[in-house]
């Protein structure tokens, strides 16, 4: 920690600042790409089916009992 600290404190280069910033850029990029791609699989409907069939088929058969019974009141 104590050597993290003195290097800290020196001071740094503009190219070295720019050279940090473009890493940082790079790396948050990719983070955000990763991220994209988790939740576009994660709320993908076909996946969900492929995985668990019977659950899906289970819910659109409630989701329908209960959207028909409440246009019967």
């Amino acid at each position: 920690m104590a050597a993290d600290h003195n290097a800290r404190s020196t001071p740094r280069t503009p190219e070295e600042i720019r050279a940090e910033i473009e890493r940082t850029r790079a790396e948050l990029s990719h983070s955000v790409s990763a991220l994209r791609e988790e939740v576009a699989w994660r709320t993908d409907w076909r996946e969900w089916v492929m995985r668990r069939p019977l659950a899906c088929v289970g819910a659109a058969f409630f989701i329908g009992f209960v959207i028909g019974n409440s246009q019967r009141r």
